[in-house]
């Protein structure tokens, strides 16, 4: 028996990277899952390798993919009781080389896509008598650093978004609420421009963390499951760190 047993969810950024490994648990845990990605190879791959999974194409920046997800989900299984905000890009570049298109790019993804999610996923959520959003965003929606100024904004604002979305949605018995990883192994924490510009502070980061190690996709995947499901009742508006105690250095 799973703890997502009769569960249906909806995760985006699922073909690759954290969002693969949470496709794959929730999977496990007995959801039955629609995924999103722009990565339509990666994400047929996947899809076929699973029962219980299907793959959409969905770019979060787009209301009509978002339409056509959650449609898609509701067609298949009749309901909606979860949505995973997760898919998101980032850069690193100071503000003075950061161009405005790869800024609003940023904030586009990261942050607009999860609100547009929140806003075509509701009324399935709701017609299915409630559920659970998580919105992903990371200890830089509590910290800042040199050369992640979009990507910081973006995820400071994810933490407003699922605030607000909960003070409004409660009453449907839809909670919201957002994690927060850090220091986590992923394909988007090892892209080479971030690797370059952070390498030199790896040892400090490490000297750091009180648990002294960097963490798992699994370790934030089990959040996720969490927050899913019906454990997490009387949760809303939370904000969860997964980061090995990182934020409590600053």
């Amino acid at each position: 028996m799973g703890q997502l047993d009769g569960k249906v969810a909806l995760i985006t950024g699922g073909a690759r990277g954290m969002g693969k490994a949470h496709v794959r648990r929730f999977v496990d845990e007995g959801a039955k899952v629609v995924f999103g990605d722009v990565l339509d190879e990666e994400g047929a791959k996947l899809a076929a390798d699973l029962d219980g999974a299907a793959y959409v194409h969905l770019d979060v920046t787009e209301p009509a993919d978002w339409e056509a997800a959650v449609r898609a989900a509701v067609d298949a299984h009749g309901a909606l009781h979860v949505l995973v905000n997760n898919a998101g890009i980032m850069k690193h570049k100071t503000i003075e080389e950061m161009t405005l298109e790869e800024c609003r790019r940023i904030i586009e993804v990261n942050l607009v896509g999860q609100w547009l999610g929140i806003k075509t996923a509701t009324p399935a959520l709701r017609d299915s008598g409630g559920g659970s959003i998580i919105n992903v965003s990371s200890t830089e929606g509590f910290i800042g650093a040199a050369g992640m100024s979009a990507y910081s904004s973006s995820k400071f604002g994810v933490r407003g978004l699922t605030k607000s979305a909960a003070r409004e949605l409660g009453q449907y018995g839809i909670r919201v609420n957002s994690i927060h990883p850090g220091g986590i192994i992923t394909a988007m924490s090892m892209q080479h421009d971030v690797v370059e510009a952070t390498a030199h502070r790896a040892e400090a980061i490490l000297d750091n963390l009180p648990l002294r190690r960097l963490g798992g996709t699994k370790e934030v995947s089990g959040l996720l499951v969490f927050l899913a499901s019906d454990d997490s009742s009387y949760c809303t508006g939370s904000e969860v760190l997964v980061d090995g105690g990182l934020v409590t250095g600053f």
